[in-house]
């Protein structure tokens, strides 16, 4: 089943006309936490020496692709593709001159040696919990079949003592266990970095 991603879209570019091209921006709290995702992401890559060509599902105004800039990480091609066209409008003012492609959409298209996306599951709007867990296998399944090496992505954790009505909680054993039968066998799941949230690396 397919679901609707136009209210969440519009919540994000409320967040942005609020804080501006900010983490606030993009519904992080603060801009360490927005880096200490990051930090976990890139561990896909390892020590690639790169140039690699790099996809970003849910890319916002481009701060991941000025991360990996910041970090030393050769990028051949950069594709970001979010729901968001003010996002995406955004990203491409931010990145004019950069080895950028941005698209408006809510899928990958073109291969990449990885792909990531962070934050992107979190807000479920008003889908039922078992709808959108069903988008979210789909995701990964797209993000999967568009990447040659490998791809990474992060959700809020099931393993909380408090709960957000509005936000979608993952279990992160169910997520390992799917990636590790459907997709593949080198999988590492990542839940020691001190927010509530956990991040799965999956090299194909």
């Amino acid at each position: 089943m397919s679901v609707d991603l136009s209210q969440i879209a519009k919540l994000y570019e409320k967040s942005l006309h609020d804080h501006g091209e900010t983490s606030c921006g993009v519904g992080w709290r603060d801009q360490p936490g927005h880096t200490l995702r990051f930090d976990q992401l890139i561990k896909v890559i390892g020590n690639e020496p790169g140039p690699l060509e790099i996809n970003e599902l849910g890319c916002g105004y481009g701060a991941f692709y000025e991360y990996l800039i910041s970090k030393g990480v050769a990028v051949a091609r950069f594709r970001g593709v979010d729901i968001s066209a003010e996002m995406i409008e955004r990203a491409r003012n931010r990145l004019s001159g950069a080895a950028a492609d941005l698209f408006v959409g809510s899928t990958l298209e073109k291969q990449a040696d990885y792909s990531f996306a962070s934050g992107i599951f979190n807000v479920p709007s008003s889908h039922d919990e078992a709808v959108w867990r069903d988008h979210i296998l789909a995701t990964l399944k797209n993000l999967a079949g568009h990447s040659r090496r490998g791809f990474a992505f992060n959700i809020l954790s099931a393993y909380v003592d408090w709960r957000a009505d509005n936000l979608y909680y993952g279990d992160p054993l169910f997520f390992f266990d799917y990636c590790k039968r459907n997709i593949s066998r080198h999988v590492t799941l990542l839940h020691d970095y001190g927010l509530w949230e956990w991040t799965l690396i999956v090299r194909t």
